[in-house]
């Protein structure tokens, strides 16, 4: 069904169903990727792998997810779908992180999280999609729809490390099959705002790619997504080893994405005011800051406190990064930018950040780990400012 027909077939009262649906879709997606990123590396710490191999499981996974990122996006434009798509990750999920229970050596896992991630990691570009289309129809902006994905994540972080400091981290796994099978039905909800299929130039996309500025923006883009996957894919074994129960890692995740959740609220009505490229400077030198402090750190309830500057760091950075990505790419390629933006996000950098990270922290220790991302976060910061003034520069 063409969007045009939609908007004039359902009344305002439809729309309110769909902004409910969306939100709930949300807070399921991002409760399972509380539990991907908050419990499953202590998961496979108790089960004897070491810092190294925690690296390599979280690399191969986001390597694997540069396929699927491009190839789930360019078949959502190709196919004008996004709905079923969901549908057939989803269940790939629930296959795959049921085979996590038979498999107990370092090589059958890392194989079955190279699957959870081909069907994982194309979720959030897709999700963000639907909900940017959706905007127009229910008449509310991406980060009033988004913070829900906050909330889930925030809750369920701190309800799953309670549980799990009860009965044990071996109900990580059942507890990733209910969240995913009740996201699943939660998409038989949503609507499908790209049902029409029409023949795509693609041609024109990848030429788009070829631009100095859109190669420009998603290097800088590259060095700060490597920063802030170093410090997300190793803060629950670094808090581990500062003595940390399950409890606190949880608490420090919610915080973290708690903290979110005013500045989406606040960036959704008054982010059109600023111009993007300042406002990623300052997040990233934030960042900086941030990876800094945590570097110096030596008590676990510090690195705790310090999880409330997400909000300024990730919360500023990842609204205003899709606000100016839809500048830079049309609408007719929507799900396949925001395909190339995951790809740089979360799986060209999480393969660095695995490999070379979980190298530099098994053999340097975790102060050079940080300063090596605190460094990036640097050079990101001084990256987007040199952006913004070659860019005014050229206006002028």
């Amino acid at each position: 069904m063409e969007p045009t027909s939609y908007a004039a077939a359902h009344p305002k009262r439809s729309s309110a169903k769909e902004t409910t649906a969306l939100r709930a879709f949300s807070f399921g997606a991002y409760a399972t990727q509380a539990l991907t990123v908050s419990y499953f590396p202590l998961y496979f710490l108790d089960k004897g792998f070491s810092e190294q191999q925690i690296g390599v499981i979280y690399s191969t996974g986001p390597l694997i997810s540069i396929v699927a990122n491009l190839i789930m996006g360019i078949a959502s434009d190709k196919y004008r779908t996004i709905k079923k798509l969901l549908h057939v990750l989803l269940f790939g999920q629930l296959v795959m992180v049921s085979l996590l229970f038979p498999f107990h050596t370092f090589v059958l896992t890392c194989l079955v999280m190279v699957g959870f991630y081909f069907f994982q990691t194309p979720i959030n570009p897709l999700s963000d999609s639907l909900i940017l289309l959706s905007s127009s129809y229910t008449g509310r902006p991406y980060a009033h729809i988004r913070v829900f994905g906050s909330l889930g994540f925030a809750l369920s972080a701190y309800a799953f490390g309670l549980l799990l400091k009860q009965v044990g981290s071996g109900y990580t796994i059942p507890l990733a099959l209910c969240t995913i099978g009740i996201t699943l039905a939660l998409t038989f909800l949503l609507r499908d705002y790209q049902g029409a299929v029409k023949k795509m130039n693609f041609s024109g996309f990848f030429h788009l790619l070829r631009k100095p500025e859109v190669v420009s923006f998603f290097a800088i883009l590259l060095i700060i997504s490597t920063a802030h996957r170093m410090y997300e894919g190793f803060l629950a074994v670094t808090l581990r080893h500062m003595g940390a129960s399950d409890s606190l890692v949880g608490l420090a995740w919610m915080l973290s994405a708690c903290s979110e959740i005013p500045i989406f609220f606040l960036l959704g009505k008054y982010g059109h005011k600023f111009k993007e490229l300042p406002l990623l400077f300052i997040a990233s030198a934030l960042y900086a800051i941030r990876l800094l402090l945590v570097a110096e750190m030596t008590e676990p309830w510090m690195v705790v406190v310090t999880q409330l500057m997400h909000s300024v760091t990730f919360g500023i950075f990842f609204t205003t990064s899709l606000r100016y990505i839809s500048h830079l790419i049309p609408d007719d390629f929507r799900s396949s930018g925001q395909a190339v933006f995951a790809v740089v996000w979360n799986g060209i950098s999480g393969a660095i950040s695995g490999l070379f990270g979980g190298y530099v922290y098994g053999h340097m220790g975790r102060e050079a780990f940080y300063l090596l991302a605190a460094g990036l976060a640097c050079i990101a910061a001084v990256g987007f400012l040199s952006k913004h003034l070659s860019e005014r520069r050229q206006a002028t």
